[in-house]
């Protein structure tokens, strides 16, 4: 018969996954985690596949078999219509759930930061391993944006400020750009002691291409110190997030309301002064009746908020859910 009254929550991020068995009441009965979910790379079917293990985790630990209630999957990489619909159709055919919903995984985020009564209004910016950005708007209106990289109009997330220090430094050191600590400070990250000992290493892939994200902290370490160059990216980072979030606010005709802009993904969350203030400061000037608020929950608690909307939940599941997580 399966398990009733229940719901698989999931955020499934470029980095890792979470899985969360809900009920009603808002307990959470069983949990998971496993790597990141990369429809892009192996395809929506493989991809979908390494969500199996984790869900059959989290159902033992509570004793139980599915099919359970529903599914409520906020991934990464569901940035376009089509991919929501493949991601949808496989998730349905594995028969986990009676019935599924399929939605990026900003919008968990957006989710996690809004008030658990009311109409949900707000929007989400989220900037870890890449950027994106969500708003729920009057009636259901919706704001979004492709997010698929550099040919969608993207600029920032913790890759993309690691290759932009790369560049910089290597720049810094051969002449061609101006000086800056990064040309020192990157390489001795890796206890190399020049940046085209670095660029030799990542060239030749004695050094994996995911160690790059290292360097994000980095960075920031480097701007922290005065140097004008790292402060001029973080600087543009700052920019980025704060245009995603006022474009957004302003398809929804929000952009003089007091409603959350809501703030996570690794970079964001780790709270970095001269990042964080200059993105409050921003936003103050440009939207100065948004509330920013930064998320440091799990996304995973964005999606099981949204499998308790879907049932109807009462205030104390709600509490229950949140406490979880904090």
């Amino acid at each position: 018969m399966g398990l009733t009254g229940t719901a698989l929550a999931i955020d499934a991020g470029n980095s890792k996954t979470d899985v969360a068995l809900v009920d009603t009441d808002g307990n959470v009965l069983g949990t998971a985690r496993g790597g990141g979910f990369q429809p892009p790379v192996v395809g929506a079917g493989p991809a979908v596949d390494v969500l199996e293990p984790l869900m059959a985790s989290a159902l033992a630990q509570a004793g139980a078999v599915g099919p359970v209630d529903q599914v409520s999957a906020y991934l990464a990489n569901a940035d376009l219509p089509a991919e929501e619909a493949a991601l949808t159709a496989e998730i349905t055919a594995r028969g986990w759930a009676r019935t599924v919903t399929v939605g990026n995984d900003t919008f968990a985020l957006l989710r996690a930061g809004l008030p658990d009564s009311g109409e949900p209004v707000g929007v989400a910016v989220v900037c870890g391993a890449g950027i994106n950005a969500v708003g729920l708007g009057r009636e259901g209106a919706t704001a979004r944006f492709p997010a698929v990289g550099r040919i969608s109009g993207d600029w920032g997330g913790g890759g993309y400020l690691a290759d932009e220090a790369l560049w910089h430094a290597a720049r810094a050191e051969d002449g061609r750009g101006e000086r800056s600590e990064l040309a020192r400070a990157l390489p001795a990250h890796f206890g190399l002691s020049s940046m085209l000992e670095l660029i030799e290493a990542l060239h030749l892939r004695h050094l994996p291409d995911l160690r790059r994200h290292e360097l994000t902290p980095v960075l920031f370490d480097v701007a922290s110190g005065g140097d004008r160059v790292a402060r001029r990216i973080v600087a543009r980072q700052a920019e980025e997030i704060v245009l995603l979030a006022c474009v957004a606010l302003e398809r929804l005709d929000l952009l003089a309301e007091p409603v959350p802009v809501v703030l996570g993904g690794g970079v964001l969350a780790a709270r970095h002064p001269l990042l964080h203030d200059r993105v409050t400061q921003l936003l103050a000037e440009r939207a100065p009746k948004t509330i920013p608020l930064v998320v440091t929950a799990p996304p995973v608690l964005g999606a099981a908020l949204y499998a308790l909307d879907r049932e109807g939940a009462a205030p104390a599941a709600y509490q229950r859910v949140r406490g979880r997580w904090g």
